[in-house]
């Protein structure tokens, strides 16, 4: 390099903490991290002025090696190249995040995202929200919900959480003042863990119940068991454990239409399994086997979150696939029955005339936003932990196409066992058909008990739902973790992070052990039906104005461009902006105009409970409104235009978390300043001027000096 070519500096730039090492913007620009604040390089003495360049540059790296700042550059150097995912004798590894820490591989995020997906609703609400709505009619309503509302929040929530890189928290650097939206969805995952983790111990309980030759709630001759129970098997079976012939007429009509009997499973339930109180204020005992079911849960999705996504994303190749495989195999088992294919049929058989109904549309698009995890936070957390050009558009139509398969299979697997009990009781389908709990733990168990060997089928069934239940508790214990990780955002926590999991875990044991109290089936179902109902509906429509109105469509098109390498489709971008939105606010009047006090069988909520359910929904709606006021407060601005517009636009850290992803507007500030403690000096201070493209893009001048 001649003397007349460009004027080189060495600078030390100015550099976010969490950006990394800059790499230096020119081949005449050396990057020198920060050493001391008060280290200077050695004069030039006897320097003329008609010294060249290059010789000066010369003595500047002699002066260094000398001093001992040269070894100790190359040394902090080395260490930046570690941090970012290389050694030095090799070239810098591009889309690593060894710092948060990433997936092993991509199937491990899609495995977790279907296994957080397919959850306990696909098998116990669909099927019977199906039949209900026009059977095979209703998949209609359903896959057109799917395609314009269903994919693209999924596809939005994916690629908000993988271009930050960032838990439900951390992604809202994109417009600080709607930060409470992340506070919201916390609340909301929090709810859902609680219960959730309760219905993964009852079949917990079921499993082991179903260790023995002769299933538990299968005859009417235990202790539990009143005068008012009849069961579909005859006391004589006990010895031979063979399955009877149908049941008379006169006996079937008795049991399954007379209001003074009950079945042994409905029983075993309520009487043994859950000692039901009257009323949800008598809470009575705690169910010590229930309290145990709740620690090995926790301690289950604890032990396979102990290293974060590192463990989760192993255990998720058994979790995820296996119930699938149990599908497979109750599916199988199912239709060779006989009467499994009216069962089938009662489930497919459209009635067209009920597309005309709003029900049937409001159902739908309800089923296709819980089914989906939208709003719970999980969906950008999980999305956080893919590498920066991860292709989270190919994943999102993948995911919830799968989710929504899943659900169409599992009804398949559901009625024809149900058809096979209506067929062995002489009765119609709609008699034995249920969903929720009395599905899972009253009607399908007893259908159970009609097959040879039904304690392995007992078995299959429960793991299945246990399997069913972990894959969307990972996510939701995560998302916790992440957020309160993301936040505090200092290298103590992430060293400490298997502690901050072991927190929450204990903190979510014992908030649940009132739900295994003899009440605790009336709070779970309020839970369940006020905590993710209205409040994710809400989250979400204001998420999607957020990101298309506030920040602007066209800022998140070009952020999806610069991760993707192509703009999202057309059909996207206008989901997004128009179509998704309005559908989002038609499930939120929908689920206004067909409320219903909450009713458990045949006992009425008191309008206290009802309040508290109230009160859970709003925790989390009421989380944005006063996080948007706080930050209000807390913004500069001399008027509240001013500090509205401050508290909306993007905050200085938003953009791709590692340092050779932020290129473009996201290109980082060089400009030190007094509390960065760098040291920057010009060779001819009269001379250099070195322009700096901000992330703004705008070029500012800086003076640089040896």
């Amino acid at each position: 390099m001649s003397g007349g070519d460009t004027q080189a500096a060495i600078t030390r730039p100015r550099m976010a903490a969490a950006h990394g090492p800059v790499a230096p913007s020119s081949p005449e620009q050396v990057t020198l991290l920060p050493v001391q604040r008060s280290f200077f390089l050695p004069p030039f003495s006897g320097a003329t002025p008609s010294i060249s360049l290059a010789e000066s540059v010369l003595k500047v790296w002699h002066g260094a090696y000398n001093s001992g700042l040269l070894p100790q550059l190359m040394a902090q150097h080395s260490l930046a190249m570690a941090q970012n995912g290389a050694v030095p004798s090799e070239a810098t590894k591009r889309d690593q995040n060894l710092k948060r820490g990433n997936w092993g591989n991509q199937i491990e995020f899609v495995l977790t995202s279907v296994g957080y997906a397919v959850g306990l609703g696909n098998v116990w609400r669909f099927p019977y929200l199906c039949y209900r709505n026009g059977g095979g009619a209703f998949m209609f309503p359903y896959f057109i919900m799917l395609i314009f509302c269903g994919i693209p929040l999924f596809f939005m929530e994916l690629s908000f959480g993988q271009f930050a890189s960032q838990g439900c928290l951390g992604v809202w650097r994109i417009s600080p003042m709607f930060k409470g939206v992340g506070y919201g969805m916390m609340v909301v995952s929090t709810y859902i863990g609680i219960y959730y983790n309760v219905v993964i111990c009852i079949a917990f309980y079921y499993f082991f119940s179903s260790m023995t030759h002769v299933l538990p709630w299968a005859y009417c001759n235990n202790p539990w068991n009143t005068h008012d129970c009849a069961g579909v098997l005859d006391a004589s079976n006990l010895t031979n454990g063979s399955r009877p012939a149908a049941l008379p007429s006169n006996l079937s009509h008795l049991l399954n239409h007379s209001l003074q009997r009950t079945s042994p499973s409905e029983e075993y339930w309520r009487l043994y399994v859950l000692k039901l109180s009257d009323d949800i204020g008598n809470f009575g005992e705690v169910r010590l086997p229930l309290l145990g079911c709740l620690g090995v849960s926790w301690l289950v999705v604890f032990l396979c979150l102990i290293r974060g996504v590192k463990s989760s994303g192993k255990v998720v190749y058994f979790t995820a696939t296996f119930p699938y495989v149990v599908l497979t195999i109750l599916f199988v088992r199912g239709v060779t029955l006989e009467g499994a294919f009216d069962g089938i049929m009662y489930y497919l058989t459209p009635q067209w005339d009920k597309i005309l109904e709003a029900k049937v549309w409001g159902d739908a698009a309800s089923q296709i936003f819980y089914s989906l995890g939208c709003a719970w936070g999980g969906l950008i957390t999980m999305a956080s932990y893919n590498k920066f050009h991860n292709n989270c558009y190919r994943d999102s139509v993948i995911i919830s196409i799968t989710n929504c398969a899943t659900s169409v299979y599992a009804g398949f697997v559901i009625f024809s066992i149900l058809g096979f009990m209506a067929n062995h009781l002489g009765v119609d389908v709609s008699r034995v058909a249920d969903h929720g709990p009395g599905l899972a733990f009253v009607a399908y168990p007893e259908a159970l008990t009609l097959l040879p060997i039904s304690p392995l089928w007992s078995l299959l069934f429960f793991f299945m739902l246990i399997l069913l239940g972990l894959g969307t508790q990972f996510c939701l214990l995560e998302t916790l973790v992440t957020a309160i990780v993301d936040e505090v955002g200092n290298e103590w926590i992430l060293q400490k992070k298997t502690y901050v999991t072991l927190a929450v875990a204990v903190a979510g044991f014992l908030l649940g052990i009132p739900l295994t109290s003899q009440a605790g089936i009336y709070w779970l179902l309020l839970m369940d039906n006020y905590a993710a109902s209205f409040s994710l509906v809400v989250i979400s429509c204001i998420m999607c104005v957020a990101i298309m109105y506030i920040y602007g469509h066209r800022n998140y098109f070009q952020d999806i461009q610069m991760m993707l390498g192509f703009p999202p489709p057309l059909f996207f971008q206008i989901c997004w902006r128009f179509v998704s939105p309005a559908i989002i606010f038609f499930i939120l009047v929908f689920t206004v105009i067909q409320y219903q006090p909450i009713t458990y069988n045949h006992y009425q909520y008191p309008g206290w409970a009802v309040a508290i359910g109230f009160l859970m929904a709003l925790s989390s709606v009421l989380c944005i409104p006063l996080y948007a006021m706080f930050r209000l407060c807390r913004t500069d601005g001399d008027t509240l235009l001013q500090r509205l517009k401050n508290a909306t636009k993007p905050s200085r850290d938003w953009g791709p978390a590692l340092l050779e992803h932020r290129t473009g507007r996201y290109a980082p500030t060089i400009a030190p300043s007094p509390e960065d403690g760098f040291e920057v000096q010009p060779l001819h201070p009269d001379k250099a001027q070195i322009p700096i493209v901000g992330s703004n893009a705008s070029s500012r001048l800086q003076d640089s000096r040896i």
